[in-house]
């Protein structure tokens, strides 16, 4: 039951045992949640600061709920009418922010390696909300969080990822998380979009959908990363729904209790069809749920908490 790190920046980095004190410490904020008033003075007095210099919804979202139910004060910028604009380097933006009493920083940027450059520099925690097509360290936390609520834990479970392996920071997260806990992981998709080279990550890769899904405990559906793509890796959406979309006849290649995940936005009727997305072994909105309470255990616990205290 320890936690010793300022930040959260990669999956990669932390250990089983670290992951698992983040879900103990989600499980009890999970309990406040529930209650009549869902709040926890844990960061009472605190400045969280969201910097979201690329779109988002519900990691922007959750990220500020999860500040608020643990009674910090939060301020999102709209980076794109910041001072970055006018030339601003990063590190001059992140410092005068440290400058106005900021205590957590929260950043997503197209940048990879761009939170953990921030976090070098300052002395105060920075969470990782996406840099670049690297990482995405809540996302996949809540995404292991769901699964090991539906099994108990993932140990021995077979899991494929499918769709845009190679602009997705998801995906990196989710290999790394998945491995640590136990699970094997296998990452499905055009050879464009899914390459040989993630075998290295500790993934089976497969270009072959119906050999894939066949033996699966669970699916997650990868959008198209269209911002990412310098040129697009197929001839067009609907070629690669013909081939790789999730519509009923290719569910019934997994096993019959298969859960079906999806980190969102969802292209419907692109990586899955919209009767799948809202069935009853999707846990698509039970993802979004988690992953406030995942990002409350983040928060308290880079700020200094104590997992047991959150627990007891």
């Amino acid at each position: 039951m320890s936690w010793n790190r300022k930040d959260l920046i990669t999956i990669e980095e932390l250990s089983s045992g670290e992951i698992n004190t983040l879900f103990e410490t989600a499980d009890a904020f999970k309990k406040v949640l529930g209650r009549k008033t869902a709040k926890t003075p844990a960061l009472r007095g605190k400045n969280v600061v969201n910097l979201f210099f690329e779109n988002s919804t519900r990691t922007r979202v959750a990220f500020e709920m999860a500040a608020k139910r643990l009674s910090a004060d939060v301020t999102s910028l709209d980076m794109k009418t910041s001072s970055t604009a006018k030339g601003e380097t990063l590190r001059d933006t992140v410092e005068n922010i440290r400058a106005l009493a900021a205590d957590i920083i929260i950043i997503r940027h197209s940048a990879p390696g761009s939170a953990g450059y921030i976090a070098k520099i300052l002395d105060i925690p920075v969470l990782n909300a996406g840099d670049g097509a690297h990482e995405h360290p809540t996302q996949a936390l809540l995404d292991c969080f769901t699964l090991r609520e539906k099994w108990g834990d993932l140990k021995g479970r077979k899991i494929a990822i499918l769709g845009d392996i190679l602009y997705s920071r998801v995906a990196r997260s989710n290999i790394w998380a998945m491995n640590k806990l136990g699970a094997e992981v296998t990452l499905v998709g055009p050879s464009t979009l899914v390459p040989r080279e993630f075998e290295r990550l500790g993934a089976k890769v497969s270009h072959d959908l119906k050999s894939a899904l066949a033996d699966k405990d669970a699916v997650m559906l990868l959008r198209i990363q269209h911002e990412r793509q310098n040129a697009s890796a197929f001839p067009s959406l609907n070629e690669y729904t013909s081939m790789f979309g999730l519509n009923a006849d290719r569910f019934s290649w997994l096993k019959k209790d298969a859960i079906i995940m999806h980190p969102g936005p969802i292209n419907r009727g692109v990586e899955i069809d919209s009767d799948l997305a809202d069935s009853s072994q999707s846990v698509i909105l039970e993802q979004v749920t988690n992953g406030l309470a995942v990002r409350m255990a983040a928060l308290y616990l880079c700020n200094g908490g104590a997992a047991e205290a959150a627990i007891a």
